[in-house]
């Protein structure tokens, strides 16, 4: 019973604090940008009015894709409030975009592909990051179980500091913020075309925009599992990253996929990897 209370709150409670969140953002974005901006609800707004609209798609299986990337982003939310495994959980998140993709090529649209071409090397590019935090989790608790590494003794980010640094740079390529935001922007302000979602309109863009607020409750979700030991401190670390994110997104210039590669290997992953080498010898070897 608890379970499946916990499986009904993740699905409707998630869509209602990505949206509040996006709407914040904006809100935020146009203070920035010396604009009033529109209401924090106007996320829902447009949803609503997306999916008012006639369903009219370039390719049927676009349908489809779209409506796996939303089904696989709130598997993975559902299955990570269950604290269940780390590892399985980055593996559906990595679905989730896979359909993305596969949607956005399911047409002719040379701005469609483009997008697509450039989220795989968004992937290409943050994986191996996202992969080294949960190997490095696992190195410090003992564990993928999301259950298990609750129970550590200690705050995550005491052990992690540099791979929790490195997923901060990973989230600026997962929101798709500047100067990061290759394969497509949530804001106007970077597009005359809007990249791999060129060729989605009405309700089956409507499924991937809400499929983008689970996406993003679920990586703030990673960010409080480096606070989890205090609920309030994991709350204020949410929020300040998210704030940071929203920041770094309106004082950047989109850079090309080829810097973006070049310093998220070296830079991102090279402190993941540092980190990685210190807590292999401090909990494999000592």
């Amino acid at each position: 019973m608890k379970q499946a209370l916990i499986v009904l709150a993740s699905v409707v409670l998630s869509p209602i604090i990505g949206g509040l969140l996006t709407g914040i953002d904006r809100k935020i974005t146009a203070r920035m940008q010396n604009r009033f901006g529109p209401p924090i609800l106007q996320p829902f707004y447009d949803l609503f009015k997306l999916f008012s609209k006639e369903t009219i798609v370039v390719s049927n299986t676009q349908i489809l894709y779209a409506f796996l990337f939303l089904v696989f982003n709130i598997v993975a939310v559902v299955m990570f409030l269950l604290k269940m495994d780390l590892l399985l959980i980055l593996f559906i998140l990595a679905f989730a975009t896979t359909a993305l993709i596969l949607g956005a090529m399911a047409t002719n649209s040379p701005y469609s592909r483009i997008g697509a071409h450039r989220e795989l090397i968004s992937v290409l590019a943050y994986e191996p990051v996202l992969i080294a935090m949960i190997v490095a989790i696992y190195f410090v608790t003992g564990s993928f179980n999301i259950q298990d590494i609750l129970k550590h003794n200690s705050f995550l980010i005491l052990d992690l500091p540099f791979i929790f640094i490195a997923f901060s740079y990973v989230l600026t390529i997962k929101f798709r913020k500047s100067p990061f935001d290759l394969s497509t922007s949530h804001h106007g302000h970077q597009e005359l075309v809007k990249g791999i979602t060129t060729e989605f309109a009405g309700p089956v863009l409507g499924l991937i925009e809400l499929g983008h607020w689970y996406e993003l409750v679920l990586l703030l979700l990673f960010v409080w599992l480096f606070f989890a030991k205090n609920i309030f401190v994991a709350i204020a670390a949410i929020l300040i990253c998210y704030f940071l994110e929203i920041v770094i997104d309106n004082i950047s210039a989109r850079l090309t996929w080829k810097i973006m590669l070049q310093l998220t290997w070296s830079v991102a992953f090279g402190f993941a990897l540092v980190n990685l080498i210190w807590v292999y010898i401090k909990y494999r070897l000592l």
